[in-house]
Order: structure tokens, then sequence, then C-alpha cells
């Protein structure tokens, strides 16, 4: 399997891409301090982390050719869409902010004035009447306070009718995809390196990650081509938060996903950084192809190896392999 997954990805990108990146790896010494190896995994949402178009359009079930019940599918769809829109609407600003889409929660921080907002009126401050910094900064506001929420996490949010919802129709969702959902959560945990307690600022970008150890440093990257704010619940709904802060969170609606690609490199400009790109798209897969990073690409299908549960950490080091070259300590296990 390894040699497959190696010859697909040297024809992927290059083997000119991938010389030049171990020779940059080779210069990773700085007089006598040593660099510590920094993995930025740059994923996908929908199909990849959780599974809900699919569920909607019936795709995920008619994959297992009648064996999945294709009409429960689409009403668990429908309950999440339900639920997601509630929640953004209720709790965070949706009706009002939604046709002002940005891709990444600090992409308004410099109008922010820093005010004070335990007593202001977000519902009478006439946001969205002009597109001018005075709305820039009162979006700012918003934004603000969506950052806090998410750190907060629902369960300091809402109310117990709808907590009991969500719990409920979280375990069907994974039982009904044989635990697509909690394996894909506990990969993430797994690729950070199980560290929860994460710096979450933009504002800290070259340093912050999901996990620090003395020679090996991790972080999760979400690039969605959904909207920012449900992008932002659907981490929560889903229990992806712990493991992605709302700082990692990028929209690429508005913009592509190959512009989110080139600022996550600029923000995580460390001298040992490697990059991987998981999702089930052709926009990130060609997006990756112009970064020269690998990609990984997810298929819901059952038997396939790049799915949840099955993918593992030990085929995610054979793509960074082939572009960055494989680590002393690194060994062989498939």
């Amino acid at each position: 399997m390894q040699g497959i997954v190696l010859l697909v990805l040297l024809a992927h990108v290059g083997m000119d891409a991938a010389s030049s990146v171990r020779d940059q790896e080779s210069q990773v010494f700085s007089g006598n301090i040593v660099h510590p190896r920094l993995d930025v995994y740059v994923w996908d949402m929908d199909e990849t982390l959780i599974l809900l178009n699919s569920l909607l359009k019936s795709w995920y079930a008619e994959a297992f050719s009648g064996l999945k019940d294709v009409q429960k599918g689409v009403e668990i769809g429908e309950m999440w869409e339900k639920l997601i829109l509630k929640i953004c609407d209720d709790y965070f600003f949706y009706e009002q902010i939604e046709n002002h889409n940005q891709p990444f929660l600090d992409a308004v921080a410099q109008y922010d004035d820093g005010r004070d907002l335990s007593d202001y009126n977000f519902n009478k401050d006439e946001f969205g009447s002009d597109n001018d910094d005075d709305d820039k900064r009162k979006l700012a506001y918003r934004h603000r306070i969506i950052a806090q929420k998410y750190l907060q996490g629902l369960q300091n949010i809402l109310d117990h009718e709808t907590m009991k919802l969500w719990e409920e129709l979280y375990d069907k969702t994974d039982e009904y995809t044989d635990r697509w959902l909690s394996s894909a959560r506990t990969f993430l945990k797994e690729c950070s390196g199980e560290d929860k307690d994460a710096v979450s600022s933009i504002a800290f970008a070259n340093t912050s990650t999901n996990s620090t150890t003395e020679k090996h440093q991790h972080v999760n990257v979400l690039v969605t081509s959904g909207s920012l704010i449900p992008s932002l619940v659907k981490c929560m709904l889903f229990r992806l938060d712990s493991s992605i802060s709302h700082g990692n969170v990028y929209s690429s609606s508005e913009v592509g996903k190959y512009q989110c690609f080139r600022w996550i490199k600029e923000r995580f400009n460390h001298p040992h950084v490697r990059f991987c790109v998981i999702g089930d798209g052709w926009e990130e897969c060609e997006a990756a192809r112009n970064m020269r990073w690998p990609f990984v690409k997810m298929d819901p299908r059952p038997g396939k190896l790049h799915r949840f549960p099955g993918l593992t950490l030990t085929t995610v080091s054979h793509y960074f392999s082939v572009v960055y070259g494989r680590e002393n300590n690194e060994n062989d296990k498939e």
C-alpha cells in the first residue's frame, strides 16, 4: 500500500517539489537552536470531518447498496440543518451578518476599538445600513462575541431542551454512520497530540499550536466552502471545537481555497513546517497541488481506506514523507 501511495503522490506534487522541500528541511538548525517540527493539518469539513450534504442528498446511504435506510439518513440531515440554522440565528447573529461573510473571524479585528460590550444593544445599532468603517466596527463587535461563545462551548449557552436534542441527534448520527463522527473527532485529537488547552488567537499564529512538545508541534486548521458563522457553529455541534480553535477556521466561499491556503502558509511561517491537506473535493485538491502540499482524498464509500473509521496517522505520515522526506524516527508500520 505504501508504494502505491508514494507513486500517486509523487505524480501529484512532482519529484522537483519533493526534492526542494527536503532541501529546505535540511536547514532547520539556526546556530545552536534546533527548531521543533510543526505539522499543520488543513481540513475540509463536509464529507470529511462530518457528514451532512451526503446525508441530505442520500449519497452516503446509497453507497451501501441497500444496507442503509436512505430516508432515515435524509431525515437526520434535515434535523441537523434545522438545528444549525436555529443556533446560528438565536446565538450567533447570523440573520444580521449573513450577507457580511468574512474568510475568518479576525478579518475585521482592526476595526474593533475594544469597547465594553456588556450593555451593548446589538439589535439597535443599525448595523448593515452602510458598508463603511462604522459597519465594520459593528461587525467586529459581533465577531468578538462569537469568538467568546466559541470558547465557552455550547454546553454553557444552550437551554436544557436544545442540549438534549443535540446530544440525541449526535448519537443517532454517529450510530447511523458507523461512528464516523466520533472517529473523526478521535483522529483530530490524535493529530493535535490530544492537547485541548490550545491558545486560539490568530495573534499567536507563528507559535500557537494545538499541542507543543520539545520535538514536535501540531495544529489543526479548517478551510470550508461554507459561510464562516455556520461553519463555526458546525464545529461546535459536531464537537470539533476542542481540537480546532476559532482562529483556525476559514471560509473560502468568497476568496477560494487557494487564497486561504496561502494565508495559512504565511501565518505558520515556521522554520520546520509541514502541511497536509485532507478533504474530499476537487478545489482543495487543486489548491494543495498549487501549494505543493500532500493531499489525502477522503472517500465515504464503504470499504475505502480514506474514511472514518479507517484513516490513521500512519497513513497520513506516508503522505507527509513523500513531499518532506522521512524522519529518522519514523518507521514503516504498513
